[in-house]
Protein backbone atom coordinates (compact mmCIF):
# COMPACT_ATOMS: atom_id res chain seq x y z
CA UNK A 1 0.00 0.00 0.00
CA UNK A 2 0.95 3.59 -0.25
CA UNK A 3 3.14 4.93 2.19
CA UNK A 4 2.72 8.62 1.62
CA UNK A 5 0.20 10.56 -0.17
CA UNK A 6 -0.02 12.41 -3.90
CA UNK A 7 -0.59 15.68 -4.41
CA UNK A 8 -2.15 16.68 -8.42
CA UNK A 9 -1.35 20.13 -9.64
CA UNK A 10 -3.45 21.72 -12.85
CA UNK A 11 -3.12 25.12 -13.27
CA UNK A 12 -6.43 26.17 -14.86
CA UNK A 13 -8.81 22.94 -13.82
CA UNK A 14 -10.68 20.87 -17.07
CA UNK A 15 -13.10 17.80 -16.58
CA UNK A 16 -10.12 15.59 -17.31
CA UNK A 17 -8.17 17.00 -14.59
CA UNK A 18 -11.19 17.29 -11.88
CA UNK A 19 -11.90 13.56 -12.61
CA UNK A 20 -8.11 12.37 -12.15
CA UNK A 21 -8.47 14.21 -8.71
CA UNK A 22 -11.51 12.81 -7.60
CA UNK A 23 -10.35 9.08 -8.73
CA UNK A 24 -7.54 9.50 -6.35
CA UNK A 25 -9.35 11.49 -3.63
CA UNK A 26 -12.13 8.24 -3.84
CA UNK A 27 -9.01 5.70 -3.54
CA UNK A 28 -7.57 7.55 -0.87
CA UNK A 29 -4.57 8.53 -2.35
CA UNK A 30 -4.67 12.19 -3.06
CA UNK A 31 -3.58 14.52 -0.08
CA UNK A 32 -4.05 17.91 -2.24
CA UNK A 33 -5.13 19.97 -5.14
CA UNK A 34 -2.75 22.55 -6.10
CA UNK A 35 -4.88 24.83 -8.98
CA UNK A 36 -5.28 28.92 -9.48
CA UNK A 37 -9.12 29.25 -9.42
CA UNK A 38 -11.19 26.64 -7.67
CA UNK A 39 -14.52 28.23 -7.22
CA UNK A 40 -17.20 26.55 -5.18
CA UNK A 41 -20.36 28.13 -5.65
CA UNK A 42 -21.70 27.32 -2.06
CA UNK A 43 -18.46 28.65 -0.51
CA UNK A 44 -18.60 31.50 1.25
CA UNK A 45 -17.03 34.02 -1.03
CA UNK A 46 -19.74 33.25 -3.19
CA UNK A 47 -21.95 34.90 -0.37
CA UNK A 48 -20.20 38.20 -1.50
CA UNK A 49 -20.87 38.31 -4.90
CA UNK A 50 -24.75 38.67 -4.14
CA UNK A 51 -23.76 42.05 -2.63
CA UNK A 52 -22.80 43.27 -6.28
CA UNK A 53 -25.12 44.89 -8.82
CA UNK A 54 -27.05 42.05 -10.88
CA UNK A 55 -25.00 42.61 -14.30
CA UNK A 56 -21.80 42.58 -12.68
CA UNK A 57 -22.77 39.73 -10.15
CA UNK A 58 -24.08 37.63 -13.38
CA UNK A 59 -20.63 38.06 -15.34
CA UNK A 60 -18.34 37.07 -12.46
CA UNK A 61 -20.21 33.94 -11.55
CA UNK A 62 -20.82 33.04 -15.05
CA UNK A 63 -17.00 33.30 -15.36
CA UNK A 64 -16.25 31.70 -12.25
CA UNK A 65 -18.73 28.25 -13.00
CA UNK A 66 -16.54 27.29 -15.46
CA UNK A 67 -13.63 27.02 -12.87
CA UNK A 68 -15.94 25.27 -10.97
CA UNK A 69 -13.50 23.17 -8.64
CA UNK A 70 -15.06 21.51 -5.31
CA UNK A 71 -12.89 19.07 -3.40
CA UNK A 72 -12.97 15.23 -3.32
CA UNK A 73 -13.55 13.81 -0.21
CA UNK A 74 -12.34 17.03 1.98
CA UNK A 75 -9.06 16.86 0.34
CA UNK A 76 -7.18 19.78 0.66
CA UNK A 77 -7.75 22.39 -1.98
CA UNK A 78 -5.10 25.18 -2.59
CA UNK A 79 -6.08 28.17 -4.54
CA UNK A 80 -3.60 30.58 -5.76
CA UNK A 81 -5.54 33.01 -8.14
CA UNK A 82 -3.86 35.97 -8.66
CA UNK A 83 -1.57 35.06 -12.01
CA UNK A 84 -4.47 33.34 -13.26
CA UNK A 85 -6.91 36.24 -12.48
CA UNK A 86 -4.36 38.60 -14.35
CA UNK A 87 -4.01 36.43 -16.93
CA UNK A 88 -8.18 36.48 -17.43
CA UNK A 89 -8.15 40.47 -16.78
CA UNK A 90 -6.24 40.69 -19.61
CA UNK A 91 -8.12 38.86 -22.31
CA UNK A 92 -11.48 40.17 -20.93
CA UNK A 93 -10.57 44.18 -21.27
CA UNK A 94 -8.59 43.44 -24.42
CA UNK A 95 -5.33 44.33 -23.25
CA UNK A 96 -3.39 40.67 -24.12
CA UNK A 97 -3.69 41.24 -28.31
CA UNK A 98 -2.17 44.79 -27.24
CA UNK A 99 0.40 43.20 -24.76
CA UNK A 100 1.67 40.77 -27.31
CA UNK A 101 0.32 38.19 -25.46
CA UNK A 102 -2.15 36.69 -27.93
CA UNK A 103 -5.88 35.08 -27.11
CA UNK A 104 -4.97 33.11 -24.72
CA UNK A 105 -2.86 35.53 -22.66
CA UNK A 106 0.30 34.93 -20.34
CA UNK A 107 -0.71 31.12 -20.23
CA UNK A 108 2.93 30.13 -19.99
CA UNK A 109 3.61 32.42 -17.03
CA UNK A 110 1.09 31.00 -15.18
CA UNK A 111 2.06 27.45 -15.95
CA UNK A 112 5.36 27.87 -15.39
CA UNK A 113 5.25 30.60 -11.98
CA UNK A 114 2.63 27.73 -10.47
CA UNK A 115 5.22 24.72 -10.87
CA UNK A 116 8.09 26.98 -9.32
CA UNK A 117 5.53 27.67 -6.23
CA UNK A 118 4.98 23.94 -6.07
CA UNK A 119 8.14 23.12 -6.22
CA UNK A 120 9.10 25.62 -3.56
CA UNK A 121 5.83 24.99 -1.07
CA UNK A 122 4.01 21.74 -1.66
CA UNK A 123 5.81 18.68 -2.06
CA UNK A 124 7.59 17.77 0.90
CA UNK A 125 6.55 14.67 2.57
CA UNK A 126 4.72 13.60 -0.61
CA UNK A 127 4.85 9.86 -2.17
CA UNK A 128 4.07 11.48 -5.79
CA UNK A 129 3.54 14.75 -7.44
CA UNK A 130 0.92 13.99 -10.64
CA UNK A 131 1.37 16.97 -12.50
CA UNK A 132 0.43 17.77 -16.40
CA UNK A 133 2.25 18.94 -19.84
CA UNK A 134 4.08 22.55 -19.16
CA UNK A 135 3.09 22.66 -15.51
CA UNK A 136 5.46 20.20 -14.04
CA UNK A 137 9.59 20.57 -15.23
CA UNK A 138 10.70 22.55 -11.88
CA UNK A 139 8.33 20.45 -9.66
CA UNK A 140 9.80 17.15 -11.42
CA UNK A 141 12.97 18.29 -10.83
CA UNK A 142 12.56 18.93 -7.26
CA UNK A 143 11.07 16.02 -6.06
CA UNK A 144 13.64 13.77 -8.12
CA UNK A 145 16.13 15.39 -5.88
CA UNK A 146 13.62 13.94 -2.56
CA UNK A 147 12.94 10.77 -4.35
CA UNK A 148 9.37 11.44 -4.91
CA UNK A 149 7.15 9.58 -7.47
CA UNK A 150 6.68 11.78 -10.74
CA UNK A 151 3.36 10.95 -12.62
CA UNK A 152 2.92 12.54 -15.81
CA UNK A 153 0.00 13.32 -17.78
CA UNK A 154 0.30 14.34 -21.27
CA UNK A 155 -3.05 15.68 -22.47
CA UNK A 156 -2.19 16.21 -26.31
CA UNK A 157 0.60 14.76 -28.84
CA UNK A 158 4.34 15.21 -27.83
CA UNK A 159 5.27 18.63 -29.72
CA UNK A 160 8.11 17.07 -31.88
CA UNK A 161 4.85 15.00 -33.79
CA UNK A 162 2.47 17.92 -33.27
CA UNK A 163 4.88 20.41 -35.14
CA UNK A 164 5.77 18.30 -37.65
CA UNK A 165 2.21 18.00 -38.72
CA UNK A 166 1.30 22.07 -38.32
CA UNK A 167 4.31 22.93 -40.29
CA UNK A 168 3.67 20.42 -43.25
CA UNK A 169 -0.32 22.43 -42.93
CA UNK A 170 1.75 26.07 -42.80
CA UNK A 171 3.52 24.48 -46.34
CA UNK A 172 0.36 23.55 -47.59
CA UNK A 173 -1.74 26.80 -46.69
CA UNK A 174 0.60 29.30 -46.42
CA UNK A 175 -1.98 31.98 -45.58
CA UNK A 176 -3.19 30.31 -42.81
CA UNK A 177 0.64 29.52 -41.17
CA UNK A 178 -0.14 32.31 -38.75
CA UNK A 179 -2.98 30.85 -37.20
CA UNK A 180 -0.46 27.35 -36.01
CA UNK A 181 0.52 28.21 -32.59
CA UNK A 182 2.67 25.13 -32.85
CA UNK A 183 5.40 26.03 -35.79
CA UNK A 184 5.68 29.17 -33.25
CA UNK A 185 6.53 27.98 -29.67
CA UNK A 186 9.76 29.12 -27.85
CA UNK A 187 12.46 27.11 -27.60
CA UNK A 188 12.44 27.57 -23.53
CA UNK A 189 8.79 25.94 -23.82
CA UNK A 190 10.08 23.04 -25.75
CA UNK A 191 13.02 22.46 -23.50
CA UNK A 192 10.70 22.16 -20.58
CA UNK A 193 8.57 19.40 -22.63
CA UNK A 194 11.24 17.11 -23.11
CA UNK A 195 12.37 17.76 -19.52
CA UNK A 196 8.94 16.98 -18.25
CA UNK A 197 8.97 13.59 -20.38
CA UNK A 198 12.65 12.55 -18.80
CA UNK A 199 11.81 13.37 -15.36
CA UNK A 200 8.49 11.48 -15.30
CA UNK A 201 8.35 8.13 -13.76
CA UNK A 202 5.25 7.34 -15.65
CA UNK A 203 3.08 9.04 -18.13
CA UNK A 204 -0.61 8.58 -18.44
CA UNK A 205 -2.14 9.73 -21.78
CA UNK A 206 -5.79 8.91 -23.12
CA UNK A 207 -5.12 7.97 -26.37
CA UNK A 208 -3.29 5.74 -28.72
CA UNK A 209 -2.16 8.72 -31.00
CA UNK A 210 -0.60 10.55 -28.00
CA UNK A 211 1.04 7.11 -26.78
CA UNK A 212 2.74 6.90 -30.52
CA UNK A 213 3.93 10.31 -30.23
CA UNK A 214 5.84 9.79 -27.07
CA UNK A 215 6.81 6.05 -28.80
CA UNK A 216 8.68 7.48 -31.58
CA UNK A 217 10.50 9.62 -28.93
CA UNK A 218 11.92 6.50 -27.97
CA UNK A 219 9.88 6.35 -24.53
CA UNK A 220 9.22 2.74 -23.26
CA UNK A 221 5.76 1.26 -23.40
CA UNK A 222 6.14 0.26 -20.25
CA UNK A 223 6.45 4.10 -19.07
CA UNK A 224 3.21 4.65 -20.52
CA UNK A 225 -0.17 3.68 -19.52
CA UNK A 226 -3.69 4.43 -22.04
CA UNK A 227 -6.52 5.47 -19.85
CA UNK A 228 -9.41 7.04 -22.53
CA UNK A 229 -11.44 10.14 -20.71
CA UNK A 230 -15.09 9.38 -19.99
CA UNK A 231 -18.38 10.32 -21.24
CA UNK A 232 -20.41 12.92 -19.50
CA UNK A 233 -23.81 10.68 -19.97
CA UNK A 234 -25.71 12.34 -17.37
CA UNK A 235 -25.12 15.64 -18.36
CA UNK A 236 -25.03 15.11 -22.16
CA UNK A 237 -28.13 12.72 -23.47
CA UNK A 238 -30.42 11.92 -26.54
CA UNK A 239 -33.38 14.03 -26.92
CA UNK A 240 -35.72 13.81 -30.13
CA UNK A 241 -34.16 16.17 -33.06
CA UNK A 242 -36.92 18.88 -33.84
CA UNK A 243 -36.68 19.08 -37.71
CA UNK A 244 -36.21 17.96 -40.99
CA UNK A 245 -32.54 19.56 -41.84
CA UNK A 246 -29.95 17.61 -42.51
CA UNK A 247 -27.53 18.93 -40.22
CA UNK A 248 -23.97 17.91 -40.00
CA UNK A 249 -21.97 19.91 -36.04
CA UNK A 250 -18.68 20.59 -35.60
CA UNK A 251 -17.91 21.79 -31.60
CA UNK A 252 -14.32 22.98 -30.83
CA UNK A 253 -11.24 25.54 -31.94
CA UNK A 254 -12.43 26.72 -35.03
CA UNK A 255 -9.05 26.70 -36.89
CA UNK A 256 -6.72 24.65 -39.24
CA UNK A 257 -5.38 22.17 -36.56
CA UNK A 258 -8.79 21.02 -36.04
CA UNK A 259 -9.21 20.60 -39.65
CA UNK A 260 -12.00 22.54 -40.11
CA UNK A 261 -11.01 23.96 -43.43
CA UNK A 262 -10.57 19.99 -45.17
CA UNK A 263 -14.36 20.09 -43.71
CA UNK A 264 -15.52 23.38 -44.90
CA UNK A 265 -13.96 22.15 -48.68
CA UNK A 266 -16.30 19.09 -48.34
CA UNK A 267 -19.19 20.37 -47.62
CA UNK A 268 -18.98 22.97 -50.30
CA UNK A 269 -18.45 20.53 -53.02
CA UNK A 270 -21.33 18.49 -51.61
CA UNK A 271 -23.89 20.92 -51.83
CA UNK A 272 -26.28 18.85 -50.42
CA UNK A 273 -30.23 20.39 -50.39
CA UNK A 274 -31.83 21.10 -47.16
CA UNK A 275 -28.88 20.98 -45.41
CA UNK A 276 -26.25 22.56 -42.98
CA UNK A 277 -23.14 22.76 -41.39
CA UNK A 278 -22.81 24.54 -37.99
CA UNK A 279 -19.14 25.28 -36.80
CA UNK A 280 -19.37 26.11 -33.07
CA UNK A 281 -16.38 27.60 -30.79
CA UNK A 282 -13.74 30.03 -30.56
CA UNK A 283 -12.37 31.16 -34.21
CA UNK A 284 -8.70 30.29 -34.41
CA UNK A 285 -8.45 30.96 -38.12
CA UNK A 286 -7.09 34.67 -39.49
CA UNK A 287 -9.17 37.48 -38.70
CA UNK A 288 -11.29 37.17 -41.52
CA UNK A 289 -11.44 33.89 -43.36
CA UNK A 290 -14.58 33.17 -42.11
CA UNK A 291 -16.47 36.21 -42.86
CA UNK A 292 -16.81 34.24 -46.52
CA UNK A 293 -17.61 31.08 -45.60
CA UNK A 294 -20.01 29.28 -48.34
CA UNK A 295 -23.57 29.05 -48.45
CA UNK A 296 -25.13 26.45 -45.62
CA UNK A 297 -21.90 26.55 -43.60
CA UNK A 298 -23.26 28.52 -40.28
CA UNK A 299 -20.34 29.71 -37.75
CA UNK A 300 -21.32 30.00 -34.09
CA UNK A 301 -18.40 31.92 -31.76
CA UNK A 302 -18.02 30.05 -28.39
CA UNK A 303 -20.72 29.17 -26.30
CA UNK A 304 -21.31 28.08 -22.51
CA UNK A 305 -20.80 24.93 -22.20
CA UNK A 306 -24.09 24.10 -20.86
CA UNK A 307 -26.11 25.08 -24.01
CA UNK A 308 -23.94 22.42 -25.96
CA UNK A 309 -26.37 20.11 -25.58
CA UNK A 310 -29.38 21.82 -28.08
CA UNK A 311 -26.26 21.88 -30.68
CA UNK A 312 -25.78 18.26 -30.37
CA UNK A 313 -29.11 16.79 -30.36
CA UNK A 314 -30.12 18.99 -33.29
CA UNK A 315 -27.39 17.53 -35.67
CA UNK A 316 -27.37 13.92 -37.54
CA UNK A 317 -23.81 13.60 -37.21
CA UNK A 318 -20.59 15.25 -35.46
CA UNK A 319 -17.57 15.64 -37.53
CA UNK A 320 -14.52 15.81 -35.91
CA UNK A 321 -11.28 16.06 -38.56
CA UNK A 322 -8.56 17.31 -36.39
CA UNK A 323 -5.22 16.95 -37.78
CA UNK A 324 -3.64 17.23 -34.26
CA UNK A 325 -5.40 16.06 -30.80
CA UNK A 326 -4.84 13.88 -27.50
CA UNK A 327 -8.71 13.24 -27.64
CA UNK A 328 -11.75 15.15 -28.33
CA UNK A 329 -13.29 15.12 -25.57
CA UNK A 330 -16.48 16.75 -27.54
CA UNK A 331 -15.99 13.11 -29.49
CA UNK A 332 -18.16 11.43 -26.24
CA UNK A 333 -20.41 14.50 -25.85
CA UNK A 334 -21.95 13.75 -29.13
CA UNK A 335 -21.67 10.38 -28.77
CA UNK A 336 -23.75 10.53 -25.39
CA UNK A 337 -26.41 12.69 -27.02
CA UNK A 338 -26.72 9.69 -29.54
CA UNK A 339 -24.88 11.28 -32.70
CA UNK A 340 -22.40 9.24 -34.56
CA UNK A 341 -19.31 10.82 -35.17
CA UNK A 342 -16.66 10.82 -38.40
CA UNK A 343 -13.04 11.36 -36.70
CA UNK A 344 -9.33 10.65 -37.79
CA UNK A 345 -7.04 8.62 -36.63
CA UNK A 346 -5.69 11.77 -34.55
CA UNK A 347 -8.14 11.90 -32.17
CA UNK A 348 -9.23 9.27 -29.37
CA UNK A 349 -11.64 8.13 -32.34
CA UNK A 350 -9.59 4.62 -32.67
CA UNK A 351 -9.86 4.37 -29.01
CA UNK A 352 -13.55 4.55 -28.46
CA UNK A 353 -14.89 3.94 -31.49
CA UNK A 354 -15.34 0.85 -33.95
CA UNK A 355 -15.36 2.18 -37.71
CA UNK A 356 -18.59 1.68 -39.37
CA UNK A 357 -20.76 1.09 -36.25
CA UNK A 358 -20.58 4.26 -34.10
CA UNK A 359 -19.19 6.30 -36.79
CA UNK A 360 -16.34 6.57 -39.13
CA UNK A 361 -12.48 7.01 -38.95
CA UNK A 362 -10.88 8.67 -41.94
CA UNK A 363 -7.41 9.75 -42.73
CA UNK A 364 -6.75 13.37 -41.46
CA UNK A 365 -6.36 15.63 -44.55
CA UNK A 366 -8.58 14.19 -46.59
CA UNK A 367 -11.77 16.02 -48.31
CA UNK A 368 -12.80 13.38 -50.60
CA UNK A 369 -13.34 11.10 -47.54
CA UNK A 370 -15.00 13.45 -45.67
CA UNK A 371 -17.74 14.30 -48.46
CA UNK A 372 -18.20 10.02 -49.15
CA UNK A 373 -18.64 10.15 -45.41
CA UNK A 374 -21.30 13.02 -45.11
CA UNK A 375 -22.55 11.97 -48.38
CA UNK A 376 -23.36 8.43 -47.28
CA UNK A 377 -24.75 9.75 -43.56
CA UNK A 378 -27.04 12.25 -46.26
CA UNK A 379 -28.53 9.33 -47.76
CA UNK A 380 -28.76 6.11 -45.17
CA UNK A 381 -30.76 8.33 -42.18
CA UNK A 382 -32.05 5.06 -40.75
CA UNK A 383 -28.58 3.37 -40.25
CA UNK A 384 -27.15 6.65 -39.11
CA UNK A 385 -29.92 6.34 -37.07
CA UNK A 386 -28.99 3.16 -35.50
CA UNK A 387 -25.35 4.05 -35.90
CA UNK A 388 -26.29 7.20 -32.94
CA UNK A 389 -27.91 4.30 -30.97
CA UNK A 390 -25.12 2.66 -30.36
CA UNK A 391 -22.87 5.65 -29.96
CA UNK A 392 -25.00 6.17 -27.08
CA UNK A 393 -24.44 2.80 -25.90
CA UNK A 394 -20.47 3.05 -26.15
CA UNK A 395 -20.62 6.40 -24.50
CA UNK A 396 -22.33 4.17 -21.32
CA UNK A 397 -19.59 1.91 -21.08
CA UNK A 398 -16.80 4.69 -21.83
CA UNK A 399 -17.96 6.82 -18.75
CA UNK A 400 -16.24 8.98 -16.27
CA UNK A 401 -16.83 6.30 -13.54
CA UNK A 402 -15.07 3.52 -15.44
CA UNK A 403 -12.04 6.37 -16.00
CA UNK A 404 -11.45 7.39 -12.51
CA UNK A 405 -11.67 3.22 -11.59
CA UNK A 406 -9.14 2.83 -14.02
CA UNK A 407 -6.73 5.44 -12.61
CA UNK A 408 -6.88 5.09 -9.02
CA UNK A 409 -5.95 1.08 -9.75
CA UNK A 410 -3.13 2.31 -12.07
CA UNK A 411 -1.86 4.71 -9.89
CA UNK A 412 -2.04 2.25 -6.81
CA UNK A 413 -0.25 -0.18 -8.95
CA UNK A 414 2.85 2.24 -10.40
CA UNK A 415 3.14 3.69 -6.94
CA UNK A 416 3.62 0.48 -4.94
CA UNK A 417 5.78 -0.97 -7.84
CA UNK A 418 8.16 2.26 -7.73
CA UNK A 419 8.27 2.24 -3.92
CA UNK A 420 9.19 -1.02 -3.58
Amino acid sequence: MIRRPIALIHPTGNPFARNAAISLGEAGLLQEVITTIAYNPEGSISQYFKLLPAQIRNRITNELGRRTWISPNGVAMRSHPWGEAMRLTLLKTGLSRGFGFGSQGPIDWVYASLDRHVAKHHIQGLAAVYAYEDGAATTFEVAKQQGILCLYDLPILFYRMAREIQQEEAERFPALSASLQAVREADWKLRRKEQEVALADHIFVASSITQQSLLREGVSPDKITVIPYGAPIEYFQPQPKLDRTFRALFVGRVGVRKGVHYLIKAWQELQLPQAELILVGVNEFPETWLSELPHGVNYIPSVPHTTLNQYYINANVFVFPSLVEGFGLVLLEAMACGIPVITTPHTAGPDIITNGTEGFIIPIRDSEALKEKLEWCYSHSQELAEMGRAARRKAEQLNWGMYRQRLASRVQEIVNYLNT
